[in-house]
C-alpha cells in the first residue's frame, strides 16, 4: 500500500508540474467574448448595409421625382425605392416614405418622429397624402425601414432600440427642389 501511496504522489506531482493543458483555460475565457466581438461585426455590418441601400434607394427615386421623370403614386414611388435598394428583406412591406412640401413662409419641418410600420397592426394607408409638389417646391422626403436584427438575443443585436415587435428602425431624409415647371 505503500508503494501505492508513493507511486499515486509521484504522479500528482508530475502532472502538477505539466503545461500540456495550459492554453485551453484562456481560450475557454475568452471564447465567449470573441463569438459576441464577431457576432456583434455581422450585426452592425447587416445594419449599416441596409441603412445605406436604404439611403440609395430613397436618394435614385428622390431623383427620379425631382427631376420630373417619376410621375406615380405613393405604392409606385415605394416600389420605385425598393426597386433601387437591394439587400432590404420584405421592403416594400417594411417601408414607410413621407413625402411633404416646406411652407417657405413658416418652415416648418416634417414632424420629429418618424412615421414607420406597426407590424403588429394590420397594413393601413398612411394617414398624409403624397405631395409631389409643384416646381420650384421645396419637398422634404423621409423614409422608415423595419427590420428584424440577425441574432436578436446577443451582441449588438441584443442592445438595439427595438419596437414591441423585435425590429430596429432605419430612417433616413431628403431635401430637394422640384425642377421648375416648363414656360415658368
Amino acid at each position: 500500500m505503500a508503494t501505492l501511496m508513493s507511486r499515486l504522489k509521484l504522479r500528482l506531482i508530475r502532472g502538477a508540474r505539466e503545461e500540456d493543458g495550459t492554453a485551453t483555460i484562456p481560450f475557454l475565457l475568452f471564447l465567449p467574448f470573441f463569438m459576441m466581438l464577431v457576432i456583434s461585426s455581422l450585426e452592425m455590418g447587416m445594419l449599416m448595409l441596409r441603412h445605406v441601400m436604404l439611403e440609395r434607394g430613397l436618394d435614385m427615386a428622390v431623383r427620379d421625382l425631382r427631376l420630373g421623370i417619376f410621375k406615380g403614386d405613393y405604392d409606385e414611388f415605394k416600389d420605385l425605392v425598393c426597386k433601387n435598394a437591394a439587400f432590404l428583406p420584405d421592403c416594400k412591406n417594411a417601408i414607410v416614405v413621407e413625402l411633404q412640401p416646406v411652407s417657405t413662409t413658416t418652415w416648418a419641418p416634417l414632424n420629429s418622429a418618424a412615421i414607420c410600420v406597426d407590424r403588429n397592426e394590420p397594413l393601413k394607408p398612411l394617414n398624409n397624402p403624397f405631395i409631389t409638389g409643384a416646381g420650384d417646391q421645396l419637398m422634404l422626403v423621409r423614409a422608415c425601414a423595419i427590420f428584424d436584427p440577425i441574432v436578436p438575443t446577443t451582441g449588438l443585436g441584443l442592445h438595439l432600440p427595438k419596437d414591441a415587435s423585435g425590429g430596429y428602425w432605419l430612417v433616413t431624409s431628403s431635401a430637394f427642389v422640384n425642377e421648375p415647371e416648363p414656360g415658368t
